[in-house]
This record gives structure tokens, sequence and C-alpha cells, in this order.
């Protein structure tokens, strides 16, 4: 929770003025985050229970699909945390597809396989943001949205 420390979740008064001092269009888009944000950590939560051979492709993927809504709306906790995974995830697909080339020349290389202890370090920047879709949802409900 440290990393969230001092981090608002909203910050209101620039999320109105983006929505043109609308807070009835705010309140909208606040719940439409809700929902894409709920969709991509089912996403993500299924990647992880079934990894591929490079799962941190898609976690890359739904991250940056909150990080660039929250970044919209102001959001600071879920971007913060959705663009540190985001990064971890990047990395991490990136030292997978480079474990992959390097074992591609070998007859007989498992097919892409990918380090547990890369996963582990992506699942530890999943639950900062499961924390920060936490204070999203309990902010929500205290503004009525």
């Amino acid at each position: 929770m440290s990393d969230l420390e001092g981090v608002e979740v909203i910050d209101w008064d620039e999320a109105m003025q983006q929505c043109g001092d609308d807070e009835e269009f705010l309140r909208e888009l606040l719940g439409d985050l809700r929902e894409e944000t709920d969709s991509q950590m089912a996403t993500m939560a299924d990647i992880v229970e079934n990894p591929t051979d490079n799962p941190f492709v898609g976690i890359v993927r739904a991250a940056h699909v909150i990080k660039g809504a929250a970044s919209n709306l102001m959001c600071e906790q879920l971007r913060k945390t959705a663009m540190d995974l985001e990064s971890t995830a990047a990395n991490a697909s990136s030292k997978a597809s480079k474990e992959k080339d390097k074992d591609k020349d070998k007859k007989d290389a498992a097919p892409g396989k990918f380090d547990p202890e890369q996963m582990e370090i992506v699942k530890k920047k999943l639950e900062n943001l499961k924390v920060a879709v936490k204070n999203y949802h309990e902010y929500l409900e205290e503004v009525d949205v």
C-alpha cells in the first residue's frame, strides 16, 4: 500500500475539467471505467491462471488499456499501478521472447517457456493494481457512481 500512499484515487477537479464541468458525463465515464477495468482485470486473472508460452503480452495489453483510460479521467492510483504493471510485464515479455529465440535453434527445446520468477514479479505488480482497483470501487461507492 505504501506505493499508493499519498496518491489520489481521482483528482475530481481535474477530471471535471476534462469533462467540460459536466458532472453527469464524468459520472458516466467513471462507471464505464469501472466496467472496463473489471473486464481487463478478469482478462489478466485468466492469463495468470492459464499462462501461455509468453503470457506477459496479454498482461501488457490489458494494463495499457487501464492506464490509458485512467489517465484520461485523472485516476492516478489506477494509472500509476497499471503503468508499473505494463512496464514490468513488457520487460518480462521481452526476456521471454529472447529465451524463445535462443531455444529455437535447439531441436529438443520445449516450446516457449517463460521464467516463473518473472511471473512472480508481474503478479506482485498485479496485486498493487488490484489494491488500486479496490480503492477506485470504494471511491465510486462514496460518490454514488
